[in-house]
C-alpha cells in the first residue's frame, strides 16, 4: 500500500482466526489472504480480499494565468491522513455478530465530525452506518466499543475528564423499509446471527 501520512500505517492478521491480514492506512482498509501458487513447491503469493476506501473529495489542481498569458499550474498533493478528509481512526473485529468496525473521521474547522460503518465481513459491503452527536476531537484519546446492538464511545479530555456516549441500534421503521422496496438496484444480502443485514 501506498502511504503518504504523517501517521503510520499498520497491519496484523485479522483477529477472525481465517489467516487473513488485515492493512490499514489512513484512507484504505486492505484484507488481504494467501493464496497458494503451486502446491508441489507450496509458494504462496499474497492477494487482495477486499478494500474499504474512505470517502475523498476530490481537489483540482489550481491553474493560474500570470500578466504574459503563460499558464501556470499549482500542484496541490493531499496527504493520507489529511483532516479535512475522512479519514480511519478506529477498525475493529466484533466477533458474535462476524463484522468489521470502522470509525472514520473529518475535521470540519475547530470540531470533527466521526462515524461507525459497520462492513461485512465476508465481503466487505458496508451494512450500516451510525453517526456520533458528539464532536470529535482528534487531539483527544478516543476509543470505541461495540457489542451486539450497543456502541460505547469513550473520550478521554484533558486533566483526566472521561465522557462516555452510549448508542443502542433499534430495528429501523416500515418507512425506511419502504424506502428500499422503492430502489430497483441489485439487492444483496448478508446473515449474521440469525439477522439479515442488506448491503449497500
Amino acid at each position: 500500500m501506498k502511504c503518504c501520512s504523517l501517521e503510520p500505517d499498520w497491519i496484523s492478521f485479522h483477529p477472525d482466526s481465517s489467516g487473513r491480514i488485515l492493512h490499514v492506512g489512513p484512507n484504505l482498509i486492505k484484507i488481504l489472504k494467501l493464496k497458494e501458487i503451486d502446491s508441489v513447491t507450496e509458494q504462496q503469493e499474497v492477494k487482495e480480499d477486499f478494500i474499504i476506501e474512505a470517502h475523498r473529495e476530490n481537489v483540482n489542481n489550481s491553474i493560474t494565468v500570470t500578466s504574459s498569458g503563460r499558464i501556470v499550474k499549482k500542484r496541490i498533493n493531499i496527504l493520507d491522513d489529511d483532516p479535512e478528509q475522512e479519514t480511519f481512526k478506529i477498525v475493529d473485529y466484533e466477533d458474535e455478530l462476524d463484522l468489521l468496525s470502522v470509525v472514520a473521521v473529518t475535521q470540519i474547522g475547530s470540531d470533527g465530525a466521526a462515524h461507525l460503518d459497520f462492513h461485512c465481513n465476508e465481503y466487505g459491503t458496508r451494512l450500516k452506518r451510525v453517526l456520533f452527536v458528539e464532536p470529535w476531537d482528534v487531539t483527544y484519546s478516543h476509543e470505541v466499543y461495540f457489542d451486539r446492538n450497543v456502541v460505547l464511545h469513550i473520550e478521554q479530555k484533558p486533566n483526566r475528564v472521561f465522557s462516555c456516549y452510549v448508542y443502542q441500534m433499534v430495528c429501523g421503521s416500515s418507512r425506511e423499509g419502504e424506502d428500499i422496496k422503492k430502489d430497483k438496484r441489485e439487492r444483496r444480502f448478508c446473515k449474521k446471527m440469525g439477522r439479515t443485514f442488506e448491503c449497500f
